[in-house]
């Protein structure tokens, strides 16, 4: 059985043609377990078959605390309607997982329709980390949003699920006939939880964030999905972190949670497809 890192020295000689170098934006060509332009930036592998595209490290706030518990949560079967619709809507050939985290989407994704080309990327290596764990065909970057070390008109589709986006990139790299599938929380995500944590909150809405997808995209298809997920109970810890809703939490309030832990909760999300 081949390393990660070998299977992803394998990946970037078969699909060299889907990167471009984030410094110079030339193409880029497979040596051994590098990625090298022609003006000699070089990206080598991790040993976890893992790149890390960035020319500096970046601290995010999200981490394994978080990130394991919402990869337990998707696997939990939270969000099944929403992938077998993902996958529903989704076209065959190349995908890119923005902001994919620790890819437990993608793989509960192919689980459904399996694709043949998938590539997640996220700006915290955390969650990469992770993401090379999952049982999937797969290669996992860490990349910055606003200069995706990707070629152009390179992917059939773009996943876009619980993530910024960042319209010029995504136009560059899809293909002309590819689609873009955003997934937006409603006002009803997590209600449960939100009344918990932020009792005095404000209504929560992401119109503004819909609004700005369909002035950039056509839109092919726009669907809200509403249901109460029961859940399980070895994860309903896990729903408590799988989310920044607890960050500024008072302790006391967690803790008060954690003894009385909810037993439903409430998954409202609007999909977007637009070309």
């Amino acid at each position: 059985m081949l390393k990660k890192i070998d299977r992803s020295a394998l990946f970037l000689a078969e699909q060299q043609e889907l990167f471009r170098c984030p410094k110079c934006r030339l193409e880029m060509s497979q040596q051994d377990k590098s990625l090298i332009c022609v003006n000699g930036h070089r990206f080598d592998l991790a040993k976890k078959g893992t790149l890390y595209f960035l020319d500096h490290q970046i601290k995010t706030e999200y981490d394994n605390e978080m990130f394991a518990p919402r990869g337990r949560m998707i696997r939990s079967g939270m969000y099944q309607p929403v992938i077998e619709k993902i996958a529903q809507l989704m076209q065959s050939g190349n995908v890119l997982d923005v902001g994919c985290g620790e890819g437990s989407f993608l793989q509960q994704i192919n689980q459904v329709k399996e694709n043949p080309t998938n590539i997640g990327f996220d700006i915290a290596k955390e969650g990469i980390y992770l993401a090379s764990n999952q049982p999937i065909e797969a290669f996992w970057c860490v990349a910055d949003l606003t200069n995706l070390p990707f070629a152009d008109a390179s992917f059939d589709t773009i996943l876009n699920i619980f993530s910024p986006s960042h319209y010029r990139e995504f136009k560059r790299v899809l293909k002309s006939d590819g689609c873009v599938l955003k997934v937006v929380p409603q006002t009803g995500y997590l209600q449960e939880l939100r009344a918990i944590y932020h009792p005095d909150g404000e209504a929560y809405s992401n119109e503004a964030v819909i609004q700005r997808f369909t002035e950039e995209l056509q839109i092919d298809h726009r669907e809200r999905i509403t249901y109460e997920f029961e859940i399980p109970e070895e994860n309903r810890l896990d729903l408590l972190e799988m989310s920044p809703l607890e960050w500024q939490v008072p302790e006391d309030v967690k803790a008060h949670l954690k003894q009385n832990t909810l037993k439903k909760i409430t998954v409202d999300i609007e999909i977007l497809k637009g070309h």
